[in-house]
């Protein structure tokens, strides 16, 4: 993993959360065929004991690189179902499913304590070549200096010229620009997008609603992701801008959905996401859209 000085301990921190540990396996493998791996990984020291859902993603991307190392992860679904602590490590158990010559498939249940706190479906595929096509080109031009914006989660230069938490004109979408550091490992970017595809979403729910921004977490409603999924189109490197367009289609029933795309500078398309999360308003602060 690479490791810099010059940048925020946020960095580093997560850099290590993303070099996993190869763990013993015993004889509850399924078949000496299809052996389970396992593997565990240091947590984010937030200020707050509660894991951010990103760290996961990474880490079960990462599990996925670790366990076939000659495919590069297509998709991952995550469902979570407890909170972890970051006072634990993770444990991350890999049961390979199919490992054919161009698709593979595995499941990762992630457990902390022996209880499991997320599972993920994970496909994988080799690189093949083939005729391309893609309608949708966004504006290319990340905003200037000027539109820098802070996320204590992102720890790299994030750009927006649209304020998240602001409800001035009632849209439900937010464009993030972001220039991760150069990894020069395409197993490690993938890891780091599928990270930073868990922050907004529910922040961008909320834009519709005057009054409630993210902050009011915890207070104003209580929120957490349920589920996540990562669809990784084409092969790309960090160190230079990524565009995340966020949409929030639906807010109902004490949940959100919203999902959004992922384009290089030059337009190209080269990942989605979507998510499901709790999104429950407190009974004295129902907001009006």
């Amino acid at each position: 993993m690479a490791y810099d000085r010059h940048v925020p301990d946020t960095w580093n921190d997560l850099m290590a959360c993303l070099d996993l540990r190869s763990l013993p396996t015993d004889a509850t493998s399924p078949s000496p065929a299809d052996p389970l791996l396992a593997f565990e990984g240091s947590n984010q020291q937030l200020p707050h004991r509660r894991l951010f859902g990103g760290q996961l993603l990474g880490q079960f991307v990462r599990t996925a690189n670790a366990a076939n190392p000659d495919k590069a992860v297509k998709s991952l679904h995550a469902s979570f179902f407890r909170e972890g602590t970051s006072d634990t490590p993770i444990h991350y158990i890999a049961d390979p499913l199919h490992d054919g010559r161009s698709f593979g498939a595995l499941t990762v249940t992630a457990t902390q304590g022996c209880r499991p706190i997320a599972t993920c479906a994970v496909s994988l595929h080799a690189t093949e070549a083939g005729p391309t096509h893609q309608p949708v080109r966004p504006a290319a031009a990340p905003p200037g200096p000027e539109n820098r914006v802070r996320f204590d989660l992102l720890p790299w230069d994030t750009r927006s010229i649209t304020d998240l938490d602001a409800h001035d004109d009632g849209r439900a979408d937010y464009d993030l620009w972001m220039r991760i550091p150069d990894t020069e490992d395409a197993g490690t970017a993938a890891a780091l997008l599928a990270y930073s595809t868990d922050l907004n979403v529910i922040g961008t729910a909320l834009r519709p609603f005057d009054g409630i921004d993210q902050r009011g977490n915890g207070t104003a409603f209580t929120s957490a992701t349920t589920s996540h999924t990562v669809w990784f189109h084409r092969p790309f490197t960090t160190g230079d801008w990524l565009l995340l367009r966020h949409y929030s289609a639906m807010v109902a029933h004490g949940r959100c959905f919203g999902r959004g795309d992922v384009f290089t500078a030059d337009g190209s398309l080269v990942a989605s996401f979507a998510q499901e999360a709790l999104l429950r308003f407190h009974a004295d602060a129902i907001p009006a859209t």
